[in-house]
């Protein structure tokens, strides 16, 4: 009898822990959309019961605070970040091709909305960057570690012998970044798509400078394109 009343309980606390899962990452995924259009001072804890037709005291229970909505969001966005970027190229070798085919998923990423308002980051880092805080620091982060990743990605290249020896990382780290921030801002802004394509081969155009022999056969490697091609990609408004 015992044995029964305790399955039960556990079965009820198991269920209200899925649903605060689900209503978390209904909530999460709204929050995202938002903020990559309006910057993440648009959440509020009210706005996001009203518009999910959710309880405040519920959404309140799950985050808290404004601030803590605002962190979370961030966190969330670096995770789908991570699955559309960084982790289908878990298995690829390194070398140029890693490179460039890092930053044609960045391009997808951005070219197919997988935020409302374009890149996510490159939002609200306009939003924060000369602010103080919590969030500020979180933002600050991710945007550390994506540089830091892509320095990474040029210095592995660097190391197999396709990027020359005395290869200056941080600098084509700053300039490949460079031309996929101005593909995101122009296309959201003007409704560009053709901007992707154009991002791309100023991106390989400067691999290809900075290549080896070897670096070059790999660069030639068409790969498999993303979302960058204008006639696959559609117009954003």
């Amino acid at each position: 009898m015992s044995g029964s009343t305790g399955s039960g309980t556990k079965s009820k606390t198991d269920g209200r822990v899925e649903r605060g899962n689900q209503t978390r990452r209904l909530v999460l995924g709204r929050t995202m959309d938002i903020a990559s259009v309006e910057g993440l001072e648009g959440l509020s804890l009210g706005r996001i019961a009203t518009e999910l037709q959710l309880s405040k005291s519920g959404v309140f229970a799950l985050f808290g605070s404004k601030e803590e909505l605002q962190l979370a969001t961030v966190r969330a966005a670096v995770a789908v970040f991570a699955e559309r970027v960084v982790t289908p190229l878990a298995d690829v070798p390194p070398g140029a091709r890693r490179v460039r085919d890092l930053c044609r998923k960045w391009l997808a990423y951005s070219s197919e909305r997988v935020f409302a308002g374009g890149c996510f980051f490159y939002a609200v880092s306009a939003e924060f960057d000369a602010r103080t805080g919590p969030v500020h620091d979180a933002v600050a982060r991710t945007r550390h570690d994506w540089t830091a990743y892509v320095e990474g990605a040029l210095s592995e290249a660097r190391a197999v012998g396709d990027l020359a020896g005395d290869l200056d990382v941080e600098q084509v780290a700053f300039e490949v970044i460079a031309l996929m921030e101005a593909a995101n801002a122009q296309s959201v802004l003007f409704g560009d798509p053709g901007v992707y394509a154009r991002a791309e081969r100023g991106i390989t155009a400067r691999l290809r400078a900075s290549a080896t022999d070897r670096g070059r056969d790999a660069l030639d490697d068409p790969g498999t394109p993303d979302a960058t091609d204008p006639a696959a990609t559609p117009t954003q408004g």
